[in-house]
Formats: structure tokens, C-alpha cells, sequence
């Protein structure tokens, strides 16, 4: 069967004569005699996918229909075939999967088939923005300067991205220093709705950083994967995923004075955690929603990870199309976008009791307050008011209590670095105007730009050794900060341009001064940052500063002026001005009337146009430089310490061999709590010299200072199996506590039976060479975070057969199926702890022995070291028919890599 037995290929006008065709959904709810238009938006724009790529073979009529009945109390069973239109990557993701296209083609050759057969089939757009660092700020030339290092360090990096792009026909790049991957997709790459042989459809997609949600603001029904996921989808592969719930958050009132869109997000982040949206859909509606400008809904978009929702969508209405006119897209691609969504009756931000959602919540924006987020996580808000007194309990707390574990009297200490600098806890350290979610949005940037005005005018300066940064998500952004007359204001308070791309919180904050550093472990100060990103995960800001807080970028300035987290903006000061005299919060607090009169700057469509002309026109000089880039359609490997070819696809066959199901005498190579992040299983900042991957750095000849950082380095496999799980702050539970009762931190085990206690690395090659299979023991939330395909990739090749955790987190438990590693869930009240795992123990894996089903029960059979076995059992996370299909060829790449050269 195929889409055309339903009828649903109709025309729709565009502008005065002018039509196009499109797959209408209206017709599909004449033809199935289903109301579609109470269906949530973001399931009608999948479905449209569905109906348009029904093809009776990998897209059935059966697909189309049973998302069509999508029922909003339904169980969720069906499995749907979604194909996207393009595919975004980040280059710290994208590189490791151009380097596994790479490999896929060297098989090809050694097969005698035609390399040609490994080609993207979407359009695939790479854009560099995670590798460069702050490595110098607070002077004139900082910008320029990271741009240097950052292409004399990635050198090998971008010859290898220039020979995809000539080796692959639908492989595009956008070069450094333009802007974060999410806002540049937001501003340039998104289309609104694409048209193939006069057929329009909408623009979907999915990216390789878990914050590609950040598009749904503009209607555009797209989420992050992991690249091992992207890969198969830009080969051909529909993104296959279970049908979702949908959870409406109906937004009503206003923004009080004074509160800002990333108070809003944070509210939002804590809210929908509470709501329990972990692979969700979440869709806004109601009046509320319809009056936010569409870069506060992009903003609370990007949060989605953080929320732990599979996407946060906003409809298309009048704000959508307005933001597409002041970007600069065509006065053609804005009718047909426009006149395609009316068309399918997709315009418009429902009101409330239009749609059927699986549940409801509700968020009156009058109550929202000026918060911030943490010092650990996210979705740990803390209004402002309580910054002072959250961050004094939390520093005497246990390690277990999410605290500092230190002692009252510790709080007021204060030590002398050898720079003379005096340091104590809470002091700011780091205050960074940083990544995609908040450096783009122009109401808060320009806050924070009236807020730096009027605090220079005060007389109120930040202290220097606070490493202060201003990374703009968009070229654009330092366009309109100097048009309405704010840039040198951040300027004399430190925040100058240091980079176009995602720094701080990535990781890329760059170093502390040694005296700090020293300071900081020698008398173990638990120091802060102060960021207006979106993750503040433990190390990874930087390995020193334990306590990240996330802000709003006029909160960040504030804080950096203040210097130290202990200090009550609501009642305290945040600094002296002219004449010693007491300036406090609400002396320079820009008001919305203020923000409002400079948003004109913000929506230039000719500053969008000239910007992005760029990309293909004139990519920048460093870019044009770099030499020596390989040629041909096969990539020839050269020796390097940044690319190397990955080793998936070694001893490869063209039919699969029998995966292997049972598992016999399994050690624990780790045994962890909640939340364990991919942070904590994949670093992405600094490599340690001490660490497995330092040390192997330093054996091929890499000084330290070269030693650049984890993600950089994600194209070569051998750095990236050692910093698996090396992450400074992870606590093995294997590992015995300290007598303060606190957790020892870094990636180490006790290899068994020998007691030894040694790196995981280390631990994991021993157990290889044994031939001892591993397994890998979690609580809740297991793997959330980026969408890191490393924390999968560095898993299965450190020999774990089997995560065994509380819960997971969406995106990495998919990985873990699509790299052939078993993720398996606890049952009812089981934990790690109720069944009294230490790692001392042996383990089978039962139950899987037969034909696998989605989430079937298997048996975890545990041998105690006094001789005593107990079973316990536990499901099967392998979720859908396809991925059973994954494990049975050993994971996803060799699966659709059969796939092709069969074709």
C-alpha cells in the first residue's frame, strides 16, 4: 500500500497564482473519518512525514493509521517510522560520525563495492562551534586570539571536515566563528518548509547536541540524538521511536517587571522535571504562549533536555512568521511557509480544550521570580532571595544531600594565593555570558548590556581575577549590542566578544591562573562560576569549581560585580561605587521600557542576510588557510592523534553473526548512583596528565599544553575509550567511602578477584584479556545530559555487555542499544542498594536466550562472595522491533552499513 490509496496529494495557493502541492491532512481526516485537527501539533507534523514517505515497505499504511488514532490516554506500543528532512551536527559529535561515514567507506572498497554507495540521502550541515576555548579574555584582542589557538590547535580537525565536504554531496559546513549550531540553525539553516519536485512539506530534523530542541520555537518538530542515531537517519534510516505521550503546558497571565526569559526557562526546567516528562512531548499552549516573542519560546525550547522532554514545541503563528522576516529569509519562502500551515491547518497557537493532550499543566507567568539554577543540576532553581542561604546549607551538607561536605566554621575562611589574590568559598571565579540557550535572546542580552551600562556609571568595576566572557551565540548578536550603544559598557566590566560559539558550558571555559588552582585543591575551596547557560553538571565548567550556578546574562554581570555567591543581592549591595557609596540590585536593574525601546536593533533582516552570505562567500582567512586536505571519495587515514579510522567495524561481514544473549560470570566494572550524567561517563573539558588518556597522549609525543580537550579529540578512538568514565568528580560506589563518610571522586575500580584497586580503563583492558565479560550498575537517570554518542561508543569498547539502571535517560539508552550494549532496568523498588551490589560479586545475565522482544523480562542472576545466589528480575530496554534488529547485528552502524551495500 502507499500513501496514494488514501487520496491525500492535493494543492494549496501560495501567493496570486501560484500553487503547490502537499500531503493534507485535512484530506487524511476525510479519508480515515478521524478527527486529526484535536491531535497535538507536533504528532500532526510527524504524521505528515509518516502519510508523505508511505512507501508499503519501511512506511506502511498501518504506520499512517495508527497516528492518525494517536488517542491521548492510549498505551504506547506502536513504533513510528519518522524521516526527517536534514540533519545538524555540532563538530565535537559531527567529527566521530564523519569519521564512522569514512570507515563505512573503506569497507566498501575493501568489499570491491562502490564507496559512493555511503552517501547522506538528506541534507547534512556540520557547524563548528564547541572547539573553541577562552583562553584569553578582558583584552582588546581576545576574540582574535582564541580564534588562533583554536585553529592551530584543530588543525587536523578541519582538513578532515574539508574533505567531507568534497568527498560527500549533500555534506555542508558552516566554519568557526559564526555562532553556536542552534542559533545559526534557527537564523539560516531552517527553511520553514522545504519543496522537492514541487511538493511542500515541512522542515523536520534531528542533530547530533540534545539541544537541537532549541528549533521547536519556531515550529519546527526536531530533537537531539546521539550521532551513532543521525548516522542511520542521514543513511536512509527512518528515526524510528515509540508513539509519545504529549504533555500541554497551558501558559496563562504575564511576565511580572523585572523578570527575565531565563527566570521563566529555569521555572519552566524545574516544573516540567517535577511533571516527570522524561521522553515526552511537551507542546505549549494558550494566551500566555501566543504573547511570548519567539526568541523567549526558542529559549525555553532549548531547556528541553534539561526538562528531560523529548522536545518543547511551540506552534507556528504570527510571531513565527515575523521572526522569518527579520532574519532575512525570502519573501518566497515566507508565502509558502505561511500558506503551507494554513493550508494543513497547522497556524495558530491552540487555546485551551482545543486539543487532546495525555495530561495538562498549568504555569501563570505572574509568578514567576528572578532565580537562578543549582550549584549541581539544572532543575535546581533557587530564587534569588535564597542564593545566600542555599549555597551556606548546601556547604556543610553530605556529598549524599547534593553538599560540600565541609565544615561552618570553613564558610568565612579566607586564603592568599601566591598572586597575592585572596580567595574563599563562594567566591565567583568564573561569570560567563555563554551559550545557546541565553546568548542569542536579545531581551536578555541587552539587559545585561543596560545593566553593565548603568553599573559603569555607578562606578562599580568587577575585580580581575574573575574570568569574565561574553560568548554571543550569533555574529549578530555584537551587531546589535553596538548599534544600541552597550558593548563598551561589558567591555570595561570585562565582557568583551571572547568567542562566536558553545564555551562555558561545554567546558570550554578555558584555564584558571595555577595560583588559583592551587589555592583552590590545596585548601579545597569550593569556588563558583556563574553562567547563562544550560548545564552545570559536576566538573564540568572546570575540574576546580565545584558550586555552578546558572543565570540570566544581566545576573551573571551582577554576580561577577558582587564576587562571591554569599552575598544577598535582594538586600546586600552588590558593590560600592563613586564615593564608597552602596549600590545596590535595583539601582541598576534595566526596566522592560528600557529593553523594549533598543529591541529594534535586534531584527535587521539585512544584518541576517549579510552575516550568512558569509558562510559560502567568505568563510574567513583561517578557514581559506588550512592546507593539505585529503582528496578523493576514500579517506586515506593519515597518522594523527585527533583522527583516527574507528575500529566498529573491524572483522566485518556482510551477514551478521549471532549476537550473543546470555551472559555468564560478569564483573562490575563500576557501580554508580542517580544521576550520572554523560559527563561523568564521556568528559568533554580537560584531559588530565595522570589520566589514561594523558598518559597515551604523552607516549605518541603530545605536550601537555597540546593536549586540547576530550571533545576535540572524539574523531580518535583510543582517547576516548581511556576518558571513558574518567570524569574527575564521578564516584564509583565500589570504591569503600572515606571516614568522613564521603565518596572518593575519579574514575577508578577495584578490578575482581584480585582486590587491585586501579583505573576503569586499566581495569576494563584486564578483564578484556581475561575474556570476563562487564556490566555497568546506575541508579535514576542514568546517562542524562548531551546526547553524547561517546558515552555509548566508549562503553562498548571498554567490553561492557550491559547497563543495569533505575531509569535512563532518553537519548543515551538509545545509543547504548545502537552501539550492541544490553540496557536493562531494575524492577519495582530494586536499586543497586536494596539488593546490596558492592562490586564484589559475580553475575549471569539470563532470559535473553531465545528470540529477543521488546521489553521482555530477563533474570540477573548475582553470586554473592560468601557463595549465597539470588535472582532478581529485570526489563529489557531495548524498546521496539528495530532495535532488537540493532542488537542482532551487533548495533545500528553495521546494520545499516548491510543495508547499503546489499542495496
Amino acid at each position: 500500500m502507499s500513501r496514494n490509496t488514501l487520496n491525500t496529494l492535493k494543492e494549496f495557493p501560495i501567493s496570486g497564482s501560484k500553487k503547490g502541492k502537499f500531503y493534507s491532512l485535512p484530506a487524511l481526516q476525510k479519508s480515515l473519518g478521524v478527527n486529526i485537527s484535536r491531535l497535538p501539533v507536533s504528532i500532526r507534523i510527524v504524521l505528515e512525514s509518516v502519510l508523505r514517505n508511505c512507501d508499503g515497505q519501511k512506511v506502511t499504511e498501518e504506520h499512517v493509521k495508527q497516528l492518525a488514532n494517536w488517542g491521548a490516554k492510549a498505551a504506547r506500543v506502536d513504533e513510528i517510522p519518522f524521516v526527517v528532512a536534514r540533519v545538524v551536527l555540532q563538530d565535537f559529535t559531527g567529527v566521530p560520525l564523519l569519521a564512522d561515514l569514512a570507515a563505512m567507506r573503506n569497507v566498501a572498497s575493501k568489499l570491491g563495492k562502490n564507496p559512493k554507495n555511503i552517501e547522506p540521502l538528506v541534507p547534512v550541515d556540520l557547524v563548528v562551534d564547541h572547539s573553541v576555548q577562552i583562553d584569553h579574555f578582558r583584552e582588546k584582542k581576545a576574540l582574535d586570539l582564541n580564534m588562533k589557538l583554536e585553529f592551530s590547535r584543530n588543525n587536523e580537525r578541519y582538513q578532515f571536515m574539508k574533505w567531507g565536504m568534497q568527498a560527500f554531496d549533500t555534506f555542508g559546513v558552516v566554519p568557526p566563528g559564526f555562532g553556536i549550531v542552534h542559533q545559526v540553525n534557527l537564523e539560516y539553516l531552517a527553511r520553514g518548509v522545504h519543496n522537492k519536485t514541487g511538493v511542500y512539506y515541512p522542515d523536520t530534523l534531528v542533530g547530533t547536541d540534545s539541544h537541537t530542541t532549541m528549533i521547536n520555537g519556531i515550529g519546527v518538530v526536531g530533537w537531539g540524538v546521539g550521532g551513532i542515531e543521525a548516522e542511520a537517519g542521514m543513511l536512509g534510516q527512518p528515526v524510528y521511536f515509540l508513539t509519545p505521550d504529549v504533555v500541554g503546558v497551558n501558559l496563562t497571565g504575564a511576565l511580572r517587571e523585572g523578570v527575565t526569559a531565563t527566570d521563566l526557562v529555569l521555572t519552566i526546567t524545574e516544573l516540567l522535571r517535577q511533571t516527570k516528562v522524561v521522553g515526552k512531548f511537551v507542546e505549549f499552549f494558550g494566551e500566555g504562549t501566543e504573547s511570548l516573542s519567539l526568541t523567549d519560546r526558542a529559549t525555553i525550547a532549548n531547556m528541553a533536555p534539561e526538562y528531560g522532554a523529548t522536545m518543547g514545541f511551540f506552534p507556528v503563528d504570527d510571531a513565527t512568521i515575523d521572526y522569518f522576516k527579520g532574519t532575512g529569509r525570502t519573501k518566497a519562502e515566507i508565502d509558502a511557509f505561511e500558506a503551507y500551515f494554513k493550508a494543513q491547518g497547522l497556524y495558530g497557537v491552540p487555546k485551551a480544550g482545543q486539543i487532546d493532550y495525555t495530561q495538562e499543566v498549568s504555569l501563570d507567568l505572574g509568578t514567576v521570580a528572578p532565580s537562578l539554577a543549582g550549584p549541581k543540576r539544572p532543575q535546581d532553581r533557587i530564587e534569588i532571595g535564597n542564593v545566600k542561604s542555599t549555597f551556606s546549607d548546601l556547604f556543610t551538607k553530605p556529598t549524599a544531600e547534593n553538599g560540600f561536605n565541609k565544615k561552618a566554621e570553613d564558610l568565612t575562611a579566607s586564603y592568599k594565593n601566591a598572586d597575592g589574590v585572596d580567595v574563599h568559598n563562594g567566591d565567583v571565579l568564573i561569570a560567563a555570558i555563554t551559550s545557546c540557550t541565553n546568548t542569542s535572546n536579545p531581551s536578555v542580552l541587552l539587559a545585561a548590556g543596560l545593566l553593565a551600562k548603568k553599573a559603569v556609571e555607578a562606578g562599580l568595576k568587577v575585580a580581575p581575577h574573575i574570568k569574565t566572557s561574553l560568548a554571543p551565540g550569533s555574529r549578530v548578536v555584537t551587531k546589535y549590542l553596538e548599534a544600541a550603544g552597550l558593548l563598551p559598557y561589558l567591555e570595561k566590566l570585562g565582557f568583551g566578544v571572547t568567542a562566536y560559539g558553545c564555551t562555558t558550558c561545554i567546558g570550554n571555559a578555558g584555564d584558571l591562573t595555577p595560583a588559583m588552582n592551587e589555592a583552590i585543591v590545596k585548601n579545597d575551596v569550593v569556588a563558583a562560576a556563574v553562567l547563562s547557560g544550560n548545564r552545570n553538571f559536576e566538573a564540568r565548567i572546570h575540574p576546580n569549581i565545584r558550586a555552578n550556578f546558572l543565570a540570566s546574562p544581566p545576573l551573571v554581570v551582577a554576580y561577577a560585580i558582587a564576587g562571591n555567591v554569599t552575598r544577598d543581592l535582594m538586600t546586600e549591595p552588590v558593590g560600592k561605587g563613586k564615593g564608597g557609596k552602596n549600590v545596590y540590585l535595583g539601582d541598576i536593574w534595566p526596566t522592560s521600557q528600557e529593553i523594549e525601546k533598543l529591541l529594534k536593533f535586534a531584527m535587521n533582516a539585512k544584518t541576517f542576510k549579510e552575516n550568512y552570505a558569509d558562510v559560502k562567500g567568505a568563510p574567513g582567512k583561517l578557514w581559506e588557510a588550512i592546507k593539505g586536505v585529503a582528496k578523493g571519495e576514500v579517506y586515506n587515514w593519515p597518522s594523527s592523534t585527533y583522527i583516527a579510522e574507528p575500529p566498529f567495524f573491524e572483522n566485518f561481514s556482510e551477514e551478521p553473526k549471532a549476537a550473543a544473549t546470555g551472559i555468564s560470570g560478569a564483573r562490575a566494572l563500576g557501580v554508580f548512583g542517580d544521576s550520572i550524567t554523560t559527563d561523568h561517563i564521556s568528559p568533554a573539558g580537560s584531559i588530565k596528565e595522570s589520566s589514561p588518556a594523558g598518559k597515551w597522549l604523552q607516549a605518541n609525543g603530545v605536550l601537555k599544553a597540546d593536549f586540547n580537550s576530550y571533545g576535540s579529540r572524539r574523531g580518535n578512538h583510543e582517547i576516548m575509550m581511556r576518558g571513558t568514565f574518567a570524569n574527575v568528580r564521578i564516584k564509583n560506589l565500589m570504591i569503600p567511602a572515606k571516614e568522613d563518610g564521603s565518596r572518593v571522586e575519579g574514575g577508578i575500580t577495584i578490578h575482581q578477584p584480585s582486590g587491585e584497586e586501579m583505573s576503569i580503563y586499566d581495569a576494563a583492558m584486564k578483564y578484556v584479556a581475561e575474556g570476563t565479560p562487564t556490566m555497568v550498575f546506575g541508579g535514576e537517570e542514568y546517562g542524562t545530559g548531551s546526547s553524547r554518542d561517546w558515552a555509548a561508543k566508549g562503553t562498548q569498547l571498554l567490553g561492557v555487555k550491559a547497563v543495569i539502571a533505575r531509569s535512563f535517560e532518553r537519548i543515551h539508552r538509545s545509543n547504548l542499544v545502537g552501539m550492541g550494549v544490553l540496557p536493562l532496568q531494575f524492577l519495582g523498588n530494586d536499586s543497586v542498594q536494596s539488593l546490596g551490589i558492592t562490586g564484589e560479586e559475580s553475575f549471569d545475565l539470563k532470559g535473553l536466550e531465545g528470540e529477543i522482544k521488546p521489553q521482555q523480562e530477563a533474570t540477573l542472576v548475582i553470586h554473592r562472595k560468601n557463595g549465597q545466589t539470588q535472582e532478581v528480575k529485570l526489563l529489557l530496554r531495548i524498546d521496539t522491533p528495530i532495535e532488537v534488529d540493532y542488537y542482532k547485528h551487533g548495533g545500528i552502524l553495521p546494520f545499516v552499513l548491510r543495508q547499503l551495500l546489499a542495496a
